[in-house]
């Protein structure tokens, strides 16, 4: 009697949580402020904040389980990449200590497909985290040497790791704005790439890759954001 109880209790449990249950598409663009923790060859100095508002886009496709509990699957694309100045030799005859500063501007446009889980309040405010795999497609880098400046760009590069993945937290706030943490655990570049002179250019250059995002309504339901723009609209 007592384990027939028990199972009616959690079969109404389960149809009162199920019962509640939404599934719904969103989307949102990112902007992303990014930085790197970088060991060059022993070097850790000289990362500066990139600043990245194009072009970064989120499709997700969400199910709440409540209204306090949900999950998600996306697909993004983003803009992500590190800013890096360091020091080197100015080969100058008449002062062989002499030295020159190097900027380098590294970015590529990453396929991801995240995984994350919410909690909260799904219509209001609520935290969530989650894990995400992305691919490189596009790969781009930008060199200041002094008064001289070379840049290129790459499709399907091998100078980059060719699978990339990280974690990532975040909060939904009141009235649409949403704040999001993300970390690389994978190297940004690939240490092991040898160009056509035969040099490795990264040997040595562990980057890891992490920034901050500020997006608006990102968890929305688009058929609601249709709906509002809609009936704004009519009024007009």
């Amino acid at each position: 009697m007592r384990k027939l109880t028990i199972i009616a209790f959690l079969a109404i449990l389960s149809s009162q949580i199920f019962s509640q249950s939404k599934s719904y598409f969103s989307s949102s663009g990112e902007v992303i402020f990014s930085l790197a923790a970088i060991d060059h060859n022993g070097n850790s100095e000289g990362n500066i904040l990139r600043f990245s508002p194009f072009f970064c886009l989120q499709t997700n496709f969400n199910y709440d389980f409540s209204n306090n509990f949900g999950s998600y699957i996306g697909l993004t694309i983003r803009n992500i990449g590190y800013i890096y100045e360091y020091e080197v030799l100015a080969n100058n005859p008449d002062d062989p200590t002499a030295t020159k500063t190097i900027k380098n501007k590294f970015r590529t446009y990453n396929l991801g497909l995240p995984v994350g889980l919410k909690i909260g309040v799904m219509d209001n405010v609520f935290v969530y985290g989650g894990y995400e795999i992305e691919f490189p497609f596009n790969y781009k880098e930008k060199t200041f040497d002094g008064d001289q400046k070379d840049k290129f760009n790459v499709w399907f590069s091998n100078r980059v790791e060719q699978f990339q993945h990280g974690f990532f937290a975040g909060i939904q706030l009141p009235y649409g704005a949403n704040l999001k943490f993300k970390y690389y655990i994978s190297n940004f570049h690939n240490m092991d790439y040898v160009n056509n002179d035969g040099i490795k250019p990264y040997d040595g250059l562990k980057a890891n890759v992490f920034y901050f995002a500020l997006s608006f309504v990102p968890f929305k339901d688009m058929k609601d954001s249709y709906s509002d723009a809609k009936e704004k609209n009519s009024v007009y």
